[in-house]
């Protein structure tokens, strides 16, 4: 009997203190939304406690705002659903005509498959493939088929003036290198032109280059493309000092399936292929024959979609998913039809919410904390495996991606597992952490609608997380 009694009293203590526990938990993050920062900044907020089954902090969890790139939660959830990590982005080449002599009397052709991670050191390995095969010499021309993708080189809602940042890709299904080149940049000797070279190198390219290297300590320079016309001309400009150190710039492309093919038309010479033909777009015939393909797991694309937010990876996973429930040409509004998919999975009603594209840069995305709350406890609740790969593809607090400067020295580093989102006055953070009493924790945080820098939201958005690693609940 008075082992009961013992028993009972523990018990009664325990709850009284994860009570306690949790009622601090509460007035903390009152007081936080409470601060002069949201009087003017919207805070959507939920947070679940997985292991408890309870819900920890509500506010404002069900108000529509702008997720970022926590749409590409819903994007990367989706697709492990829906194409697994086994789906592959494929490029391959064709040939028409006939071999003879190490000779080909016809055409290659380059299929693009939305891979959105190709880059110069693959497109060598498809070359390779060709002359593996055994031929020497094209007597034809090289074709890249780009039919996977309707003609929409621009997302839905995104904004003019992003051009000509590589955070804002032109899509085509035949991507190199990000769609986008390097140009690298060092100071040369006072009074001369900076030097500058392209990564890789290519004729490709028109570039003109007026700027000058200065003695004085401060530089000037600008290093951009003429994309008022969208065109993939070069320009740097202004002023470097000869005390700056070397670095290199990211340009996006228009139209980046030509200069795919650019570079394979100088791969082909540079591997001893013969060829003096014209490169254009056109579609495969059905008479070609196969002689490679280059894959490309989606289970190997996801982890550089989250950690780094790549926007490329994530609208070529969106137009994967079009293109395996609607065929081709594949667009970003069928891909947004089996996103709507996964909202009435979770339980949710997708014409409660607006998506307009697969990355979140678009403005017209409208979601809430709640539904991304309800995607990441369905995937953990329903799905361990596919939870554990989309929990490691989030950046790590502290480590990794997004998050490798953030909430270092406090208890969420290590711990808070999370995929990042920032626009102009928009900033998010939703993912995983486990509590001080071991408790794993879900949560969805968006702010939007704020003037001064990001790093007072993401200040804000750090101290929830250490709170709830903080806490026993």
């Amino acid at each position: 009997m008075k082992i009961i009694k013992i028993l009972s009293l523990f018990f009664f203590f325990s709850t009284l203190i994860f009570a306690q526990d949790s009622l601090k938990v509460q007035t903390e993050l009152d007081s936080l939304a409470k601060e002069d920062f949201f009087k003017s900044t919207v805070l959507s907020l939920d947070i679940y406690d997985l292991t408890a089954g309870d819900t920890v902090y509500q506010i404002n969890e069900k108000k529509l705002l702008n997720p970022a790139s926590n749409m590409k939660i819903i994007t990367t959830t989706t697709a492990l659903l829906f194409l697994d990590t086994s789906y592959t982005f494929n490029t391959s080449v064709y040939y028409s005509g006939l071999i003879m002599d190490s000779i080909c009397y016809g055409d290659l052709y380059v299929v693009g498959g939305g891979d959105p991670d190709f880059t110069s050191d693959d497109l060598d390995s498809l070359i390779r493939s060709i002359k593996d095969f055994g031929i020497n010499e094209i007597r034809g021309n090289v074709y890249g088929d780009i039919s996977l993708f309707d003609s929409l080189f621009w997302g839905n809602g995104w904004m003019w003036d992003d051009d000509p940042s590589t955070d804002f890709p032109y899509m085509t299904p035949l991507i190199i290198n990000d769609a986008a080149v390097k140009i690298a940049y060092q100071p040369s000797l006072i009074g001369q032109p900076v030097d500058v070279s392209l990564i890789p190198n290519s004729k490709y390219f028109n570039l003109t280059n007026t700027s000058v290297t200065i003695k004085e300590d401060t530089s000037d320079l600008t290093v951009t493309r003429d994309w008022i016309n969208r065109s993939n001309d070069l320009i740097v400009s202004g002023t470097l000092s000869h005390n700056a150190e070397p670095d290199t710039v990211g340009i996006n492309l228009v139209h980046p399936e030509k200069y795919f093919l650019n570079l394979t038309e100088e791969a082909l010479r540079k591997n001893g292929i013969v060829f003096e033909g014209l490169v254009d777009t056109a579609s495969l015939p059905v008479y070609a024959h196969h002689i490679f393909t280059f894959k490309r797991k989606f289970g190997d694309v996801i982890f550089n979609l989250n950690k780094t937010s790549d926007n490329l990876s994530a609208e070529m996973t969106l137009r994967a998913l079009a293109y395996k429930f609607y065929g081709k040409p594949a667009t970003a509004e069928n891909g947004i039809k089996v996103l709507d998919s996964l909202v009435t999975l979770v339980g949710l009603n997708p014409d409660d919410y607006r998506f307009a594209d697969g990355s979140g840069v678009s403005r017209y995305n409208l979601v809430s904390s709640k539904l991304l709350l309800s995607i990441l406890k369905y995937i953990y609740k329903n799905y361990p495996e596919k939870y554990h790969i989309l929990y490691t593809s989030f950046p790590e607090a502290g480590v990794d991606g997004t998050l490798e400067k953030r909430m270092q020295n406090s208890l969420a580093i290590n711990n808070v597992h999370a995929k990042t989102g920032t626009l102009s006055g928009v900033s998010a953070l939703s993912g995983y952490l486990t509590s001080k009493n071991s408790h794993k924790i879900v949560f969805s945080i968006i702010m939007e609608n704020f003037v001064v820098s990001a790093r007072v939201a993401r200040y804000f958005q750090d101290r929830i997380c250490e709170i709830l690693s903080g806490a026993d609940l």
